[in-house]
């Protein structure tokens, strides 16, 4: 019988100003469902650092027992390479593809893969990363 190793993954989440908190942790409960995981899966939920205190965000990931973790510009840029979607309005505002995309695999490591490609929702984002240890905290900014 083989070792069954525990996912995990954090959530990356954009979202505009007028998101309510319930929207927001919606978005992120369908994520993990569409990528076939339960809560207990959920190790982090990153956003850009300029809308990680945000008092939706904030609420949302507080559903989950989370604080939502800032990601600055220059990692998000690092890690817009591993994404796979492109909105052309947050490329325009932020020169990345997607910010849920960025922020997650730039949360959960410089190896971190997508687990679940962007999904939306009318004022939110949300994609899931793959830590790549499952032992390990996600990537702390400094």
């Amino acid at each position: 019988m083989g070792l069954v190793v525990p996912v995990s993954v954090v959530a990356g989440v954009g979202f505009r100003s007028v998101a309510p908190p319930a929207e927001i942790a919606d978005l992120i409960r369908r994520a993990l469902a569409e990528a076939g995981l339960e809560a207990a899966a959920l190790a982090g939920i990153a956003t850009a650092a300029d809308r990680a205190e945000a008092a939706a965000l904030r609420e949302a990931a507080g559903r989950f027992g989370l604080v939502p973790q800032g990601i600055a510009p220059e990692a998000l840029a690092a890690a817009d390479a591993r994404g796979l979607t492109r909105s052309p309005r947050i490329a325009a505002s932020r020169g990345i593809g997607s910010v849920a995309e960025a922020a997650a695999l730039a949360a959960a490591g410089p190896t971190a893969r997508l687990a679940l490609a962007r999904i939306a929702s009318p004022g939110a984002t949300c994609a899931l990363a793959r830590l790549a240890d499952p032992a390990a905290r996600i990537q702390e900014e400094p």
